[in-house]
């Protein structure tokens, strides 16, 4: 099932090649007529903020992939135990005694003592979280198009250090379309770049 936001975008590669970018109605429509043009491309769709590779089923027209993925996006996901008008679900969480009895005394019990904590944690990494959501992306990136290039290696252990000088070096000599879409999408994922928050 492919659940896209407004604001999401994706990226289609047909071999190294970089076809398309932006909503995913237009990327898709873009690919098919690649295919169309040349049924033995290997395609991949991406959804740029994680890199995960976005399965679109290209039978029939380009109209006709289009329809499919509006009636795939407006499904809801099942909800689970909670309370599911607010947004809440229901999960086990595995503590020592010692915890359970802190979380407990603590004023709202211990629901709200989690919630709290959680949230003051998010807030405290935040810029840590969104960097190593970056690295984690562009190292998808990288080992599904870039995985058999010189250096992906090196590039790879570079990316995760944090030198982004390395790095770039380390891509330079790879097809230009998925060095330039690494190179986008490094943006994030070095410290001298990640956004305050």
């Amino acid at each position: 099932m492919i659940m896209a936001t407004e604001n999401q975008t994706y990226t289609a590669f047909a071999g190294m090649r970089r076809i398309a970018s932006g909503d995913l109605a237009t990327v898709a429509a873009k690919a098919k007529a690649s295919l169309d043009h040349d049924e033995g491309v290997s395609i991949l769709i991406l959804d740029d903020e994680t890199c995960r590779v976005v399965e679109v089923d290209f039978r029939g027209t380009a109209d006709d992939v289009v329809k499919r993925l509006g009636q795939t996006s407006g499904k809801a996901e099942p909800r689970g135990s909670g309370r599911p008008k607010l947004g809440v679900v229901a999960r086990e969480v595995t503590l020592l005694p010692r915890h359970w009895e802190w979380l407990n005394a603590q004023p709202g019990g211990a629901s709200v003592a989690l919630r709290k904590l959680v949230e003051e944690a998010r807030r405290s990494n935040e810029a840590k979280d969104r960097m190593r959501q970056a690295q984690e992306a562009l190292y998808r990136f990288m080992s599904t198009l870039a995985g058999n290039e010189a250096g992906f290696e090196e590039a790879s252990r570079a990316l995760f250090a944090g030198d982004r000088k390395l790095f770039e070096a380390l891509i330079r000599l790879w097809p230009k379309d998925v060095r330039d879409h690494a190179e986008r999408l490094a943006g994030a994922a070095f410290a001298d770049d990640a956004p305050n928050p």
